[in-house]
């Protein structure tokens, strides 16, 4: 089972790297942010939207101490993860709804930082500022979000947008894209039950611009509001508590 989980999260691995070419980067970026900021050789880390576990099992590995949490909805994703990695110390991946109030009641006590790779911006603006703000009152003082996302400039800077856009084009093609992966595993005898169907999606709602974001982290009273790490519109945005 661990190596049939193990063997899905690599193809799911390949395939999100066709869609961010640098993923090892942002990853790399955000784990190094997450040592300088804690300070710390056991932080506490929530992973929000962790899929499969692929950051919040990159960061465990580079911070042994680390407790790492790992937040989902998706109930494959969160099925592949707890059968790759089901006695690794201080990991845990648990079933909560980011849009939903209440999501963060699955913490205990504060938390050092928060981590996030493409999944923040599925929220519309609304729940966007409300996820915001419940994680600002889960963190501890002095603790750090980072968020690794396509998140773009067209409402302020469109020009330089479309050149983020050209130098963050993949020049590989994937072996599966998105949807081939989804269909692939929905066949499998194994994990293919908990493949749930995927409603309508409204790419108006999502939250991808850059000023929507620094504006909803501001609201919640986050500080120090910054770009780390960019390749194209592939970012890695910074906040302090």
């Amino acid at each position: 089972m661990r190596e049939h989980a193990q063997s899905w999260i690599a193809r799911w691995d390949a395939q999100q790297q066709f869609y961010v070419p640098h993923r090892e980067a942002l990853f790399s970026t955000i784990i190094t942010a997450v040592q300088e900021i804690t300070g710390k050789p056991d932080p506490v880390v929530v992973d929000l939207g962790c899929g499969p576990g692929s950051l919040s099992v990159r960061l465990r590995d580079r911070i042994p101490g680390a407790k790492v949490v790992g937040i989902d909805t998706n109930p494959l994703l969160l099925a592949l993860a707890q059968a790759a990695h089901p006695e690794t110390p201080g990991l845990r991946f648990v079933s909560a709804d980011l849009s939903e109030p209440g999501w963060s009641d699955v913490l205990d006590g504060p938390v050092d930082a928060a981590v996030s790779t493409t999944a923040l911006h599925w929220l519309p603006e609304p729940r966007l500022h409300a996820a915001y703000a419940e994680l600002h009152a889960k963190l501890a003082p002095g603790a750090i979000l980072l968020d690794g996302d396509h998140l773009t400039a067209e409402d302020t800077a469109p020009t330089l947008a479309r050149v983020h856009r050209a130098l963050g084009r993949s020049t590989t093609t994937p072996d599966d894209t998105w949807e081939q992966w989804w269909d692939a595993i929905a066949k499998d005898p194994t994990f293919g039950h908990h493949v749930v169907p995927r409603a309508g999606h409204d790419p108006h709602t999502e939250t991808q611009a850059l000023s929507t974001h620094v504006k909803a982290l501001t609201s919640a009273g986050f500080t120090e509001i910054d770009t780390i790490w960019q390749h194209g519109d592939s970012r890695v945005l910074a906040a302090i508590r």
